[in-house]
């Protein structure tokens, strides 16, 4: 495993991050806690020391969950959790309607600091420790200046109950704006092989800048792995079923792709799954990728796309691949 400095922050991450997102079970079509908690803890011993999770992901679940997996060795692993998104909260901006389990849930955008250190509370608590190693921003509140939501984390910093502060799904300007506050230690976007938006602007900010990328869905929420069909049918509740890298089209057009590279993977001894993370990891700017993992096995494996380096000639055929797929919108 490799580890890397987080921004200018004190913090080192391991570049494959446990991504606690589908544990929660919200969004995923549920999910199995033992499971869970076993797979977080393979993870943990074949190297991962960075688990990122946030309120959202089952209003709770998954840090609770992740809180249970990391007892006993919380000295050996760095938490990352994020605020900003509350359900039926009635202030901040309105996001999107969640859908779980036959129940709707409106979501909202609220990065006060009333509501930022109401919610630092609440994660440590479903944590079970002390502090967090890094406290991001899921998402950016229009109705509340970016100022006063870093004014809120460098307090946070001052009273001992995060190390660093983060954001996510900022844009270059907005983490600009927080980082004339607050030293912004990381940015977290989503990113992958076909969804390469951040190459614009964002990522060569956060270059420029000495702020770390800690990309999530680097796999494209699993589609990347080359094990969809395009008739594949979600399980209720996934909310992939209605997201248009999901089309059967797109579906058919990225396992071409897969099938093109296999060469590489098998020259490495490595699945397909695994070329993709360490081309991710390998893109300049990216500190680190969150990956999902549902059992050890998977978590595992995971970890090991760690394990290799792909050359730059492997790269650049990559890449002259990815230029010719093409996907609907």
């Amino acid at each position: 495993m490799e580890y890397r400095s987080l921004g200018t922050s004190e913090l080192k991450v391991s570049v494959i991050t446990f991504g606690a997102w589908a544990i929660g079970g919200a969004m995923w079509g549920g999910a199995d806690e033992t499971k869970a908690v076993e797979a977080i803890r393979a993870s943990v011993d074949v190297g991962v020391t960075t688990i990122d999770t946030a309120y959202l992901y089952g209003f709770g679940a998954s840090e609770r969950l992740v809180g249970k997996a990391v007892a006993g060795i919380r000295d050996r692993v760095q938490i990352l959790t994020k605020f900003g998104l509350r359900e039926h909260y009635g202030q901040g901006e309105y996001f999107f309607d969640l859908q779980d389990q036959g129940k709707t849930y409106p979501i909202w955008k609220i990065a006060s600091k009333k509501s930022i250190m109401e919610e630092c509370e609440r994660s440590l608590r479903d944590l079970d420790t002390e502090y967090i190693d890094l406290y991001q921003c899921h998402w950016r509140d229009h109705t509340t200046a970016v100022e006063e939501t870093a004014e809120a984390m460098a307090a946070l910093i001052k009273q001992g109950k995060i190390r660093a502060a983060g954001v996510s799904n900022f844009t270059a300007e907005e983490i600009a704006a927080a980082n004339k506050v607050v030293p912004i230690a990381s940015n977290q976007p989503p990113y992958s092989m076909v969804e390469r938006g951040i190459e614009a602007d964002v990522l060569p900010y956060c270059r420029e800048h000495t702020i770390g990328t800690i990309v999530y869905s680097p796999m494209q929420r699993g589609l990347l792995t080359g094990k969809f069909d395009p008739a594949h049918q979600f399980a209720p509740g996934d909310h992939r079923a209605s997201a248009v890298h999901f089309k059967p089209e797109n579906i058919r057009r990225v396992n071409a792709f897969l099938k093109g590279i296999e060469p590489i993977a098998e020259e490495h001894n490595a699945t397909i799954g695994q070329v993709v993370l360490n081309w991710t990891i390998q893109q300049p700017g990216v500190t680190a990728a969150l990956v999902g993992a549902r059992d050890a096995d998977q978590a595992r494996a995971n970890a090991a796309a760690a394990n290799f380096r792909l050359t730059p000639k492997e790269i650049q055929e990559i890449n002259q691949r990815l230029g010719e797929l093409t996907l609907e919108r």
